[in-house]
């Protein structure tokens, strides 16, 4: 097999008509030249050289071989920067799975500012629920993933993950205006209730905030979009716990935060720990940019 080391040397030889100045040029010895052309010519079974009493002169094949081998070097050469590139995240692939909030209020800020730092690095989206993106990170589909906790609904992820804590969200209570509903949880174990999904961490925590507070809730009405659970709320269907992602102001609705200690769901940047993905770095901080910081309900955390 041709080495890259043996066309370098037979170029600068062919171009310099000696074996010392080549040597000299390159940093070798003379003799250490003609090994590399002897190996060349044993590798290939092509007579390049004829020696003379006074010098050496190149042959035909010598011409062509430096020829063919200078498009060789230059793909080395655009290899060896593409893989620059790759090394320090100028280019490269990131993928990035999302909860559907997050999705709409964190994630289009973070991509726009990503993508204007690494105009050439491709950027991939999956959107699922927590467990779903664990499961994908431990798989190796996803470099990083944005999931939620619920302050009562605790979920232990799995070892070997790095967390990068993004916000804490509080949890705002929603009923329709004019209702004459009380804020406060205890007055309100006759009212019907909207919550997500049955055994979501979101329903969960409803349940557990009510029975803390001497009641089972009487749930109407369920929906992962809370979409379609504020406008449940603004027809006058039931009230509602949301977290401050999926709270957006409405004329119709008033909303309140709730105090109980453990009334907030916090938003984590997750990656396997061993990931050594350049692009990370850059994604993180991106996140943590995209965070509002003077909305009522959400706590950012620290910059990263």
């Amino acid at each position: 097999m041709l080495k890259p080391l043996h066309l370098l040397t037979l170029k600068a030889v062919v171009h310099s008509g000696s074996f010392a100045i080549a040597a000299r040029d390159l940093g070798y010895t003379a003799s250490a030249i003609s090994q590399q052309i002897s190996a060349l010519e044993k590798g290939t079974g092509l007579v390049l050289f004829e020696r003379e009493a006074h010098g050496i002169r190149p042959t035909a094949a010598a011409h062509r071989l430096v020829d063919l081998g200078d498009r060789v070097l230059a793909a080395l050469d655009d290899l060896d920067h593409q893989v620059q590139e790759l090394a320090t995240g100028v280019t490269g692939r990131l993928r990035l799975g999302s909860f559907p909030t997050a999705g709409v209020r964190l994630v289009p800020s973070a991509l726009s500012a990503f993508v204007d730092s690494h105009p050439r690095a491709q950027i991939q989206l999956e959107e699922g629920e927590p467990e779903e993106l664990v499961a994908a990170l431990g798989d190796g589909d996803l470099d990083i993933a944005l999931v939620y906790e619920y302050g009562l609904s605790p979920h232990p992820w799995p070892d070997g993950l790095t967390h990068h804590r993004l916000l804490r969200e509080d949890l705002v209570l929603l009923r329709a205006r004019g209702s004459g509903l009380s804020a406060q949880l205890p007055q309100l174990s006759r009212a019907r209730w909207i919550t997500s999904r049955e055994g979501t961490a979101g329903a969960r925590s409803t349940v557990r905030l009510c029975a803390a507070a001497g009641f089972e809730a009487a749930v109407a009405f369920r929906s992962n979009n809370y979409d379609v659970v504020r406008e449940l709320v603004s027809a006058g269907l039931g009230v509602a716990v949301v977290p401050a992602l999926g709270h957006a102001p409405k004329d119709t609705i008033e909303a309140t935060r709730l105090t109980q200690r453990s009334a907030h769901r916090t938003v984590t940047a997750l990656h396997r720990s061993e990931n050594s993905n350049p692009l990370l770095a850059a994604m993180l901080l991106s996140l943590g940019r995209a965070v509002p910081m003077d909305e009522p309900f959400l706590h950012p955390a620290e910059p990263m």
